[in-house]
């Protein structure tokens, strides 16, 4: 291949379990929430090979990891994630949570 040619990035799909159990582990009990976020987008960036800034969650996923509030954080959390040919991931909460 040509050094020229440039790989083409397709819009991917994926559909993702992602453990939050750390999060309720290694911050204190008034950081759980945020760093469960914090662990979403890494999650996302090393498997849909992207970069943290081009990681955008959706409000409804947002507002599911804050619903019992800042310490008590649900166990995993089932979401599907699209990559455009951008380059921009969308993470969103999948039916059914």
């Amino acid at each position: 291949m040509a050094k020229e040619e440039k790989r083409r990035i397709e819009e991917l799909e994926r559909e993702f379990v992602i453990p939050l159990r750390a999060s309720k582990h290694q911050p204190s009990r008034r950081r759980r929430a945020g760093h469960a976020l914090l662990t979403v987008r890494r999650f996302i960036t090393r498997h849909m090979k992207g970069q943290p800034e081009d990681v955008w969650i959706d409000p409804h996923l947002n507002e599911f990891i804050w619903a019992r509030g800042i310490q008590y954080l649900p166990r995993n959390v089932r979401v599907k994630a699209i990559r455009f040919e951008d380059g921009l991931i969308e993470v969103d909460l999948l039916e059914g949570q």
